[in-house]
């Protein structure tokens, strides 16, 4: 451009920003205000600036081109995935489901297959009729390392259809370090024997993987993304390492793996995590002296995350994903399948499966998603959380390398214990409400009330599904090597707690008694109202009272057993005792704030008080107690 748009206006050097920035904190903290302090292990600043890209070594990377931090294609084209169970042996049925939803939108199938059982190649033809594998991939998922002729069965159907054989796309998850994982052992002395020959067998077809490295047990135990990509480098690096031992290529090995994740919900962090993931893979590929890019590109599988959906307000798990589909799209991943929105708490039916196919159309079809390779690419912001991410990662992934490998510190409880550490942290913050699942530890649905289908144990830590159904792994030892991995949501602990009130046979009451100041009754009305809402606990909410005794005697008249004293602090001093005068003990009495009389209320005889810096969890466990409601 001959004229430059903004030549008039001279650049601003940082340090008048930051002047700018400093003034405008009046004395506050800056790193308290505006530093985000992550899980991953480093900082982000409030804001980024060209100069913040000098020093990272893949800028002026391309697409397709190593590292591929922009991605391993020329364009961003993904293809929409769904899972569809044949676990019961019916493969006609699951056959006409499959070609039904490829008329839907569907572009890649996943059958869940019984584990247990050996496939011919005349269950192939019936389970793939009528569906051309050399334009629809299709992945076999619960696949046992101890079950390698499934794979036999299989080829042999590809070779009796005469197709090119490099042009059959598929992907069997065999990974026999994912048992180890959620089950404590495997069969280490002969898993890497059998998955050596699953790729041998599939030399000839350059498209079809057999080896899974699935970091989704990562994210659903709480790990951090840095956590995500670290262990699923070192499972990655475990397998070529002792691939290798066994005579194989590194090349032909990596040419063979697939690497899945879930999809978090921090938007930006998510699309750095799989720029970040593909260009330390790369450096792990070339690190084992592979040259070659086809190798060193890291196909990528994920799944929008199960860890922050929720039973309570459930379709709110429709914007979750949708979010974290957009994620997934712009960082350019291979394959995506977006959770149906009920997943967590039954067999997902029609409607929810069509609504999240349907967010990946929308995103290919109308948002245009797939036309634009890598839009991240420049940003200031999400170039720097990419290199910040990269650093974090393979700083654990080499600590984790150098001290034996992946199964050694598994074995050793060193991956499970750095995991747990952000987990509590995350759990804490949920508890306390310093991070946020909407419907559930905030802005709960008010009137809702669990449906039969909610059970004790859909809110429980301890039963780990897939597709509504428990998946056992035929493992030839069955010695506890290590504890395992413990995935769950970050919501159960608040829907065990508001289960507990919807299955307790009761419907406690609290009654907002607001006087005083508008501004400040209303808003602490509002506060305390999403407080025990949170709990199941139906609320009685008013605008202001003209007096105290007005409001309480309208309280002692709702019956409610709670009642909130919903004011500015200021007027507590005087008011709340009076309060509870009135109320005669007839009511639990709780104080919306955390006022600087609270001494003197207490010395009242006043003891309960709810504020944000509440833990919102243990102090709700606390009123059910009071209110006669048991934990489940």
């Amino acid at each position: 451009m001959a004229n430059k748009l903004f030549s008039e206006f001279p650049p601003v050097p940082t340090e008048k920003w930051e002047e700018v920035i400093i003034k405008d904190l009046k004395g506050a903290d800056y790193d308290k205000r505006l530093v985000w302090k992550t899980h991953e292990g480093f900082n982000v600043r409030p804001y980024y600036r060209a100069e913040d890209l000098e020093n990272l070594r893949y800028m002026g990377s391309k697409p397709g081109c190593f590292p591929f931090v922009r991605g391993t294609k020329k364009d961003n084209e993904w293809y929409i995935h769904q899972g569809i169970s044949a676990c019961d042996g019916d493969f006609a049925k699951a056959n006409s489901e499959a070609k039904v939803l490829l008329t839907k939108g569907l572009e890649s199938i996943g059958f869940y297959l019984d584990n247990t059982k050996v496939l011919t190649k005349e269950d192939f033809a019936l389970l793939l009729k009528g569906i051309d594998l050399t334009v629809v991939p299709v992945s076999f998922c619960g696949c046992s390392i101890q079950n390698v002729e499934l794979l036999t069965g299989f080829l042999a159907y590809v070779d009796s259809l005469g197709v090119d054989k490099e042009a059959v796309n598929a992907i069997f998850d065999f990974n026999p370090l994912m048992t180890l994982n959620t089950k404590g052992y495997f069969c280490e002395e002969s898993a890497f024997v059998k998955l050596a020959e699953c790729v041998k067998a599939t030399q000839e077809y350059k498209n079809i993987r057999v080896i899974t490295v699935d970091a989704t047990t990562f994210n659903g135990a709480g790990a951090s993304s840095t956590q995500e990509l670290a262990f699923a480098l070192s499972e990655g690096s475990e397998y070529i390492s002792r691939l290798t031992d066994l005579g194989l290529s590194a090349k032909d090995i990596a040419k063979k793996m697939v690497f899945v994740f879930s999809v978090g919900s921090s938007y930006f962090m998510e699309i750095a995590k799989f720029r970040a993931a593909r260009m330390l893979w790369a450096n792990v590929v070339e690190a084992y002296g592979v040259d070659s890019n086809c190798a060193q590109k890291m196909k990528i599988f994920a799944y929008t995350g199960e860890w922050n959906q929720t039973v309570y307000d459930s379709y709110v798990n429709m914007l979750r994903a949708t979010t974290q589909a957009m994620s997934a799209a712009l960082a350019g991943v291979d394959y995506l399948e977006v959770v149906p929105f009920d997943f967590a708490y039954q067999v997902p039916g029609e409607f929810s499966n069509r609504i999240a196919r349907n967010v990946q159309s929308i995103l290919k079809e109308e948002s245009n998603f797939n036309k634009v390779v890598d839009p991240a690419a420049g940003s200031y912001y999400v170039e720097n959380l990419t290199n910040s991410l990269a650093e974090a990662a393979w700083k654990l992934f080499t600590d984790v390398e150098s001290a034996g490998g992946y199964v050694t510190k598994f074995k050793e409880g060193f991956i499970q214990s750095e995991i747990k550490a952000v987990s509590d942290k995350k759990d804490k913050n949920i508890a306390t409400r310093r991070e946020t699942l909407l419907g559930t530890n905030q802005y709960p649905n008010f009137l809702e009330v669990a449906d039969e289908v909610i059970t004790k144990e859909i809110v429980s830590r301890e039963i780990p599904t897939l597709m509504g159904m428990k998946l056992e792994e035929p493992c030839c030892c069955d010695k506890k090597m290590a504890e395992p991995l413990r995935p769950y949501r970050g919501a159960q602990a608040f829907e065990a707690l508001r289960l507990a009130t919807d299955r307790s046979g009761k419907e406690p009451r609290a009654f907002m008694l607001t006087f005083g100041n508008l501004a400040m009754c209303r808003a602490r009305a509002q506060f305390s109202s999403n407080f025990f809402a949170v709990a199941g606990i139906r609320i009685i909410d008013n605008n202001r009272f003209d007096t105290i005794e007005e409001g309480a005697k309208a309280a002692l008249e709702s019956g409610a057993e709670i009642v909130v004293a919903c004011s500015s602090d200021d007027e507590y001093a005087e008011a709340v005792p009076r309060i509870a005068k009135l109320l005669g003990g007839k009511a639990i009495l709780v104080v919306a704030g955390d006022p600087a009389c609270k001494e003197e209320l207490i010395a009242a005889g006043i003891n309960n008080f709810i504020h944000v810096r509440s833990n919102v969890l243990e102090t709700l466990k606390e009123y059910q107690k009071m209110l006669g409601i048991s934990e489940l």
